[in-house]
C-alpha cells in the first residue's frame, strides 16, 4: 500500500528544502522500500540544491548517504528481507554489466554517470507530493522518511550495527577511506597531502593511516578543521592562506620532491592542478575525490605527467559496493576504524536546512539527521 511520510523536496534550484508529506509507492518488481532511520548531509547534496550536478530534474528528494531497515520488497528480490538493516547505495552494483565483471572498475554502468537515475529503472517515479510526480536522486533519496530503490542498490548490514554511525559508509567515509586504500594503494612510509579536510578529506587522512603513512599533511582554508584531522593520524595541518606563494610550491619545500601520494577532495579545479603539481614528478599519484563543479574544464601542463606522475579519479572509493560496504560496516563493528568522530552534529529531520547552514559555513563535518 502507498505509505504517507515526510520528506525533503528541492522544488528547484537555490531554494532552501520544504519540508513536505509525500506518498511513497510500493516497490515493484526487483525493488525495495526501506525506512529510513538516519541520513548525513554530503557536500553532494549542496551540489543538488546549487544546480551544479549534471542531469538533475526538480522538483527531486535528495539525499544519499542513509540506512534504514527495510520495510518491503518487491517481486523477485532476493538479497534483503523486510526487517533487514541496510544501506542504500548511491553507486549501484548490478553484478550483470561488463563493468560489474569487470575487476578493475566499480562504475556500473547502471550509474548516474553514465544513465539518468532521476526515476526508477521502468522510468516513472515512487514519490508524489501534492499531486505531482517527485524525481529521486541517485535512485535512493535518503531524505525522505520512506523511499523505494531498485534491489541493485541496497546492501545488507549487520543486525547490531548504529544506523545512526553507519549511515556515513553509504557515501563519506567509504569515498574517503577507499581513495587511500583503494585508488591510490598508499603504501607504509610515504608522504601524503590530503586537499580539504571535510567528512570525506579526514577519511582519507584514516586511510592513509591505516595503509601505514609515515607523514600526513592537511590542507584546509578553515583552522578549525585541524584538531580533529590531527586526531584522526595528520601529521601536519596548513592553512594556505598563511603563505605568500602558492601551495603546491610551500609542500614541494617540506617534501624536497613532492609527495608520494595526493588527494584533492574540494572539487576545485585550481586545487586539483595544484594537487598534481604537489605530489612526486617521476612517482607522485594524484587522486581526484572532490565532485568537480558542473561544466568545468582543467587547464594544466601536459609536461606534469610527462615525467611520470599519475592522475586517477575515485568513485566512491573504488568499492564494489553491494559486495564491499556490508565488510566495511562489519570492520566498524569490530572496532578496526571508527568513523564515529567525524560525526560533529546531529539534529532531528526536520532542522535539515539547519544542517546545510552548518555545513556551508565550514561549522561542522559531518550532520547526521534521524527521522
Amino acid at each position: 500500500m502507498v505509505i504517507k511520510c515526510k520528506a525533503a523536496v528541492a522544488w528547484e534550484v537555490d531554494k532552501p528544502l520544504s519540508i513536505e508529506e509525500v506518498e511513497v509507492a510500493p516497490p515493484k518488481a526487483h525493488e525495495v522500500r526501506v525506512k529510513i532511520v538516519a541520513t548525513g548531509i554530503c557536500g553532494t547534496d549542496d551540489h543538488v540544491l546549487k544546480g551544479s550536478i549534471p542531469n538533475i530534474d526538480y522538483p527531486i528528494i535528495p539525499g544519499h548517504e542513509g540506512a534504514g531497515i527495510v520495510e518491503s520488497i518487491g517481486e523477485g528480490v532476493t538479497c534483503v528481507k523486510p526487517g533487514d538493516k541496510v544501506i542504500p547505495l548511491c553507486l549501484p552494483q548490478c553484478g550483470e554489466c561488463s563493468f560489474c565483471l569487470n575487476p578493475d572498475t566499480n562504475c556500473c554502468l547502471k550509474t548516474h554517470l553514465h544513465e539518468s537515475q532521476n526515476l526508477m529503472p521502468d522510468k516513472t517515479s515512487r514519490f508524489t507530493c501534492k499531486g505531482k510526480a517527485i524525481h529521486h536522486f541517485l535512485w535512493i533519496s535518503t531524505f525522505s522518511e520512506y523511499t523505494v530503490m531498485p534491489d541493485s542498490a541496497i546492501a545488507r548490514i549487520d543486525d547490531d550495527a548504529p544506523l545512526d554511525k553507519v549511515c556515513l559508509f553509504g557515501c563519506g567515509f567509504s569515498t574517503g577511506y577507499g581513495a587511500a586504500i583503494n585508488t591510490a594503494k598508499v603504501k607504509p612510509g610515504s608522504t601524503c597531502a590530503i586537499f580539504g579536510l571535510g567528512g570525506v578529506g579526514l577519511s582519507v587522512v584514516v586511510g592513509c593511516k591505516s595503509a601505514g603513512a609515515s607523514r600526513i599533511i592537511g590542507i584546509d582554508i578553515n583552522k578549525d578543521k585541524f584538531t580533529k584531522a590531527r586526531e584522526l593520524g595528520a601529521t601536519e595541518c596548513i592553512n594556505p592562506q598563511d603563505f605568500k606563494k602558492p601551495i603546491q610550491e610551500v609542500l614541494l619545500e617540506m617534501t624536497g620532491h613532492g609527495v608520494d601520494y595526493s588527494f584533492e577532495v574540494v572539487g576545485h579545479t585550481d586545487t586539483m592542478v595544484a594537487a598534481l603539481v604537489s605530489c612526486h614528478m617521476g612517482s607522485g599519484t594524484c587522486v581526484l575525490v572532490g565532485t568537480p563543479p558542473l561544466g568545468s574544464q582543467l587547464s594544466f601542463d601536459p609536461l606534469l605527467l610527462f615525467t611520470g606522475r599519475t592522475w586517477k579519479g575515485c568513485l566512491i572509493g573504488g568499492w564494489k559496493t553491494k559486495d564491499s560496504i556490508p565488510k566495511l560496516v562489519s570492520g566498524y563493528m569490530e572496532k578496526k576504524f571508527n568513523p564515529d568522530v567525524l560525526i560533529t552534529h546531529t539534529l532531528p529531520f526536520d532542522k535539515i536546512n539547519e544542517g546545510f547552514e552548518l555545513l556551508q559555513s565550514g561549522k561542522s563535518i559531518r550532520t547526521v539527521l534521524v527521522f
